[in-house]
């Protein structure tokens, strides 16, 4: 029976909740009612917890508090999509109310997943029940009612996970749209996961790591490398390229796999079903980059050259050492915005309007908080505004705001359309509030008509949608599934006449040609000949097309 958390204890919970999650990341994912290819859940919430968990195993902490912290921090910024936002608050609830404690017998953690619910709750604007916030909360009343009594960990954390899956059996009764589609909510199962992963560690049933063999005699491991013992003629390879492109076609990683071990040596490559990452030491990063575009868009780089590394760290200077770009750039002019968009002809629109900065980013591919807030440090302005373009990341971005000196105002544009109208209201010579006002306004005339496809077989508002089918989505809601774009294209020009469009623009992605662009372009035309008409090539993936009707 234990009795108390330290910190190896709290430290092995987040490692086995990081593995429960990745391993169920596919599970929790196929939850997700909407068809449309998005930034799922499952995955959301195995990232966050996965940058928690790669910060603990790097170090051993003293007191239960410093492992918590480093959790709620880690997970803070790697934050991707609601439901890795919510996840990071419940533990960030949990590090404030353990602050300064060694250890935390069960009264004292259940207070602290109290304090975590209460801070997720406060967080959301609406919150929604039959969403992971009514699992934890029902999981954590039960914790607490526990604690009162008893103090067996074991006992009281079996008490919640018992509560949170009859609370996650009923979100299926709480959300309509659960309902509807006969699911259970996502993220709820995803914290379920985490409860239960807990149990395994406070039980002895969690893997841990194989210790270091005691057949190295223990003069031979010392505290830190000496690499002055390293010849720097020993490096076949000078740079370590590490990489995350998208994946957005049917090439096999295999084949990348293999012709990384040609050029270089330390090949690790990680695949999943939407991105690939990558480690090599080679001394050509730059066919690294190459390929790796051939799969996808890259999603995030990191080169270094690790014989000036060898020099620096033997005690030697560092060869034609680029001065680092600081932190947190200074500030050149009152006004500064931050866009999140994918596509080179989005980002290079967004550029026009006046974005300092772009982070790559949308379905399927919710940037982190830390990704926003990078590029919101390397804006050179007092206030920056951004614009998450997508309803799924805007929380991310929220999250900013206490982690900057800067003054960050999120706008919560739910898509690109709506972020390009807001954009067009920037004006320096307004106060920070009626710059918000004017966006809010501006975003809220925009009427999006989106066009993909379907990313699984699924029954949805009375739509009986198969894989692979043409969806058509107006202001989030489906209008239809289509085997062919000539029906689509009729329906949304039905759908934009009762707003009586006075402009209209057309996106089309990366998978279209012109040509194709031009077809729904003349039907529009056909159909509003009094509008203003324009069709752009947005190069972004996922949306074959986005309009924006004004």
């Amino acid at each position: 029976m234990k009795e108390r958390i330290d910190a190896a204890l709290f430290r092995d919970i987040i490692l086995c909740s990081s593995y429960a999650l990745e391993q169920n990341r596919q599970l929790i994912n196929e939850l997700n009612v909407f068809p449309v290819p998005d930034g799922d859940t499952g995955t959301n919430m195995s990232l966050t917890m996965g940058a928690a968990a790669t910060e603990l195993s790097k170090r051993d902490f003293p007191t239960l508090s410093a492992a918590a912290d480093c959790a709620a921090s880690a997970m803070l910024r790697g934050a991707r999509g609601n439901s890795g936002v919510i996840l990071s608050l419940l533990f960030r609830g949990l590090a404030k109310k353990l602050k300064g404690c060694e250890s935390a017998d069960a009264r004292l953690y259940s207070e602290a997943m109290t304090a975590g619910v209460d801070a997720a709750y406060k967080a959301v604007m609406k919150p929604a029940e039959g969403t992971i916030l009514t699992v934890s909360r029902v999981a954590t009343s039960s914790a607490v009612e526990f604690a009162e009594h008893g103090g067996d960990l074991e006992l009281m954390f079996s008490c919640a996970i018992e509560s949170a899956q009859e609370a996650l059996a009923d979100t299926v009764n709480l959300n309509p749209v659960l309902k509807r589609a006969g699911v259970v909510d996502a993220g709820g199962k995803g914290y379920v996961f985490i409860l239960e992963a807990a149990l395994a560690v406070l039980r002895g049933e969690a893997y841990v790591p194989e210790q270091q063999p005691e057949s190295i005699p223990a003069a031979a491991v010392k505290e830190r490398a000496d690499f002055s013992e390293f010849d720097e003629g020993e490096r076949n390879f000078a740079y370590c390229t590490e990489l995350i492109c998208g994946r957005e076609n049917d090439r096999d990683p295999e084949r990348m796999r293999q012709w990384l071990q040609t050029i270089g040596d330390c090949v690790v490559l990680v695949d999943d079903d939407e991105i690939i990452k990558v480690h090599v030491h080679t001394n050509t990063p730059g066919d690294v980059l190459s390929v790796a575009l051939t799969y996808g868009p890259l999603l995030k780089v990191k080169i270094e050259n690790m014989r000036e590394q060898h020099s620096e760290m033997a005690g030697g200077e560092a060869p034609h050492a680029e001065p680092e770009e600081p932190e947190i750039a200074p500030a050149e002019k009152p006004y500064g915005a931050v866009a999140v968009c994918a596509g080179a002809g989005m980002a290079e629109l967004f550029r026009e309007l006046g974005a300092d900065r772009i982070v790559t980013g949308g379905q399927t591919m919710n940037p982190s908080t830390e990704d926003i807030l990078k590029e919101v440090n390397r804006t050179p302005a007092e206030t920056v505004f951004v614009f998450p373009n997508n309803k799924n990341i805007q929380m991310a971005a929220e999250q900013c705001a206490p982690l900057t000196e800067k003054a960050v105002v999120v706008i919560p544009t739910k898509t690109v359309p709506q972020g390009i109208s807001a954009m067009l209201m920037m004006d320096e010579s307004a106060s920070s509030e009626e710059l918000r006002e004017n966006m809010l306004e501006a975003a809220s005339g925009v009427h999006t008509a989106l066009v993909t496809y379907a990313a699984r077989d699924s029954e949805y508002d009375g739509f009986e949608i198969h894989a692979g089918e043409y969806l058509a989505l107006l202001d989030g809601a489906l209008l239809g599934n289509y085997t062919e774009l000539t029906g689509l294209f009729s329906a949304l020009c039905d759908c934009a006449e009762k707003y009586s469009p006075a402009v209209i623009s057309v996106y089309y992605g990366e998978d279209v040609t012109k040509a194709d662009a031009e077809v729904l372009g003349s039907a529009l035309a056909e159909r509003f000949p009094d509008a203003e008409l324009s069709v752009v090539n947005g190069g972004q993936p996922v949306y074959y097309y986005m309009v924006s009707i004004e």
